[in-house]
């Protein structure tokens, strides 16, 4: 390319930035706090992937149109407008090489439908934790092609919104599943304090993070994972409530609290102690159980423990129509379930009777985690406060609700402290609840 032809990309890229442009791996998240200059470097690598290979297929997503208009196509347009010819009817950005950026946007699961089957070699994601995980599966499936060129991933984010589980999960604390490489993913961190053009140009935008309420101040100013704008549940603390399976007591009334669905079967064997103290010993979450399944996972899961109740959701009770009974007259019927119970479910009282467990400042009984269970340790700060019901969880993700459901379930029915109790009658057994007083609810 002569002199005449070279096309000069303005900016100097902080060290940060250079970290990013650099990456070679599949999957490469930037972000964490505000101010880090995200949104400019995702620009400038797309751009240069397209400078750089002739005729590659990029795309570009962010949650609403809207908002990939006013972040990214107004700032090319103004910085590469000779370059580049804008199709507002195509939803995409060409370049003279052959190259091009389409433009998306994903909402909702229903506007994943428009990517399915498409292809493109670079797919970039901007504010990636306003997305679910199973939105971003659907884009990682289109990530292909037979042309000799790089195929990756860019992703930008913050922590908070419903896709923070996920991200945090695969970059942050790189817990990976089976199915996934630990060497395709990578996390490039940065904060406001990385970015010198922000601090120079800007000062007062550093002190208005800095004087905001400490849990705010640690996501947005120190772009740190544990704590973010709209969390659920900010009482719930690793260091404070997990302990060592070692550290608990053995001499505990055991019960089980089960949440059922198809698509999971979230299951927690949880003791009582002496002082009213619930301890969460084991947990199962598995999907794909059928119910008869889920009974038997249980029954393993209580065995040798003496579970004195498994308490579960009260739509177990309902008839089923293509048998004609109901999941709990199927699930009671498996050697070594315990006898169930239907659970209390108000939301809101549950949530509250959690925070009463989990505030470490009040008289009230307390709760602990083994470090065994680390779905659950995992899902608990994970939670979202619901847009339309501050006090009430949000049911998305749905994939991080099934233990915390669960683990309200087992609270709102907990045993009263060492009281003496008779054995449950057969009409309990069978699904009555004459003697569901035996349980403080």
């Amino acid at each position: 390319m002569s002199e005449e032809e070279r096309i000069h990309i303005k900016g100097v890229p902080t060290e940060r930035q250079k970290q990013f442009f650099d990456s070679r791996t599949r999957y490469t998240a930037y972000g964490g706090s505000r101010g880090g200059g995200k949104s400019w470097a995702l620009r400038r690598k797309l751009v240069g992937l397209c400078l750089r290979y002739r005729g590659i297929r990029c795309l570009l997503i962010r949650r609403s149109y809207a908002e990939l208009k006013a972040n990214h196509v107004q700032p090319l347009l103004a910085e590469y407008g000779k370059l580049l010819v804008y199709r507002e009817s195509e939803k995409c950005l060409y370049f003279p090489n052959g190259s091009s950026i389409a433009l998306g946007y994903c909402a909702c699961a229903r506007d994943c439908l428009r990517y399915q089957g498409q292809e493109y070699d670079v797919i970039a994601i901007d504010e990636a934790t306003q997305l679910s995980e199973y939105q971003f599966s659907v884009f990682k499936a289109c990530l292909r092609g037979v042309r000799d060129v790089p195929r990756r991933m860019y992703l930008t984010c913050n922590p908070g919104g419903i896709g923070h589980a996920w991200v945090k999960r695969l970059f942050v604390d790189r817990n990976f599943r089976t199915d996934e490489n630990p060497n395709d993913y990578c996390f490039i961190p940065a904060t406001v304090y990385d970015n010198p053009v922000l601090l120079e140009a800007d000062p007062d935008y550093v002190r208005q993070l800095e004087t905001l309420p400490s849990g705010l101040r640690e996501a947005w100013l120190y772009g740190k994972w544990d704590v973010f704008e709209g969390q659920f549940l900010p009482e719930f603390h690793p260091d404070t409530h997990v302990v060592s399976p070692g550290s608990i007591p053995r001499q505990l009334r055991r019960f089980v609290a089960l949440d059922y669905g198809f698509d999971m079967l979230a299951a927690l064997l949880l003791g009582l102690d002496r002082d009213g103290n619930i301890y969460v010993l084991r947990e199962l979450a598995i999907p794909d159980q059928t119910l008869y399944e889920a009974a038997e996972l249980v029954s393993d899961l209580c065995a040798g423990e003496a579970a004195e109740y498994a308490v579960a959701s009260p739509d177990l009770w309902n008839r089923r129509q293509d048998t004609g009974k109901s999941g709990f007259e199927i699930m009671q019927r498996v050697s070594g379930m315990p006898p169930m119970c239907a659970a209390d479910d108000r939301r809101v009282p549950g949530w509250r009777v959690l925070r009463e467990y989990l505030n470490r400042e009040s008289r009230t009984p307390n709760l602990w985690i083994s470090s065994a269970c680390g779905e659950l340790i995992r899902s608990l700060p994970a939670l979202l406060c619901d847009p339309s019901r501050p006090e009430d969880a949000s049911g998305e993700p749905h994939e991080i609700t099934h233990l915390p459901e669960a683990l309200r379930y087992g609270l709102m029915s907990r045993c009263a402290a060492w009281q003496e109790t008779s054995v449950p009658d057969r009409n309990f057994r069978i699904g009555k609840r004459q003697n569901h007083h035996i349980y403080q609810i």
